[in-house]
């Protein structure tokens, strides 16, 4: 069973919402505004979560999306960083020959 959680918070009123809505809202374990819950962090939870964003506030606990999306997007933001301290020192060295001149 995973370790990751999703906590939602109803941040608006269900007043005028279709009914497949509220369902929605009501297998969340939401009902009111301002009442949470926290739920596992799994597929069901997560297409329910996306057919009500307008009416709730999300709080994940933990890594989102795959570990191996995680490791390789800091392995890009990583790459990232050296492409422009690379980029950095060579501005700052054509300034130094320039003003040399």
């Amino acid at each position: 069973m995973s370790e990751n959680t999703i906590t939602v918070t109803q941040t608006r009123s269900a007043i005028g919402v279709k009914p497949k809505t509220k369902g929605t809202l009501r297998a969340l374990g939401l009902g009111r505004i301002g009442q949470t819950n926290t739920l596992p962090d799994r597929p069901e939870i997560r297409g329910m979560i996306a057919r009500v964003p307008h009416l709730i506030a999300i709080d994940a606990d933990g890594p989102q999306g795959s570990s191996k999306a995680n490791e390789s997007g800091e392995a890009v933001v990583e790459e990232v960083a050296d492409v422009v301290d690379q980029v950095a020192d060579d501005k700052a060295d054509d300034t130094s020959d320039e003003e040399e001149s």
